[in-house]
């Protein structure tokens, strides 16, 4: 080979933008189909536009945000094949991460889920539940101990992630009180070592949140609501994330 190998880029401003820009998505700043401009959030920001646009780039390529020549970029809002794309992509994850927990996660592991169930029980609010519901999910990939699995799941994150917020969009019923009270149903057929008790279980999990979207995303293309102006967003320095 007549080349060289390019040296490694250290993490930069563009990926540090790219995290403002993801949590004030995920904290509600704002909410699917809301318009991203690039020189508000370069203003908001205090950096110039080519980090934003590096930015925007990279939470395009999550699923986050997307972008039309006539419209710019906009907050990802989901619509009925893109829900049932998404079900069906994490269901076939979930179930051989529930398979390979139950065959062999160690009590450190499954402890480590555990302590997720734990902090569902002090959220305050909708945001901080999915946050931690996102967390438990994380920590069940991490029992699976299975580095691919682990991340496929991570490439779908972020859209997962929308998809939780999407739903307590549509419905909050119930939500805060009944999440740990599932997680723990969770927990306990992976300790059991249940396999198709925990499979059954996860699989009504997520059934709930598809049959609450679907439903929606029926009656219209997708689920959209204006965000607020930008001058509510976090500042490069901060973080959003309460939990």
């Amino acid at each position: 080979m007549s080349g060289s190998v390019v040296p490694a880029r250290r993490r930069g401003l563009a990926d540090e933008v790219a995290d403002r820009i993801r949590d004030a998505v995920f904290d509600g700043v704002y909410a699917p189909g809301s318009q991203l401009r690039e020189v508000e959030l370069a203003e908001a920001l205090g950096v110039s536009r080519g980090p934003v646009r590096e930015a925007l780039l990279k939470l395009e390529r999550e699923g986050l945000v997307r972008s039309a020549w006539h419209r710019g970029t906009t907050v990802t809002a989901l619509s009925g094949e893109d829900v049932a794309e998404l079900d069906s992509l994490r269901a076939a994850l979930e179930h051989l991460a529930v398979e390979l927990v139950v065959d062999r996660a160690g009590e450190d592991a499954l402890a480590a889920i555990e302590a997720v169930v734990r902090r569902m029980d002090r959220a305050l609010d909708e945001h901080e539940m999915v946050r931690c519901d996102l967390e438990f999910h994380d920590a069940v990939y991490a029992a699976a101990g299975h580095r691919r699995l682990g991340e496929a799941w991570q490439a779908i994150r972020s859209q997962v992630h929308l998809f939780l917020l999407t739903r307590i969009g549509v419905a909050t019923d119930g939500y805060l009180t009944g999440i740990p009270a599932e997680h723990r149903e969770l927990v306990a057929a992976l300790r059991a070592r249940d396999r198709a008790r925990a499979l059954t279980l996860f699989a009504e999990h997520r059934r709930h949140a598809f049959e609450v979207l679907s439903g929606r995303t029926a009656e219209r293309e997708s689920v959209t609501a204006p965000g607020p102006p930008v001058s509510g967003f976090p500042g490069p320095g901060s973080s959003t994330r309460s939990g």
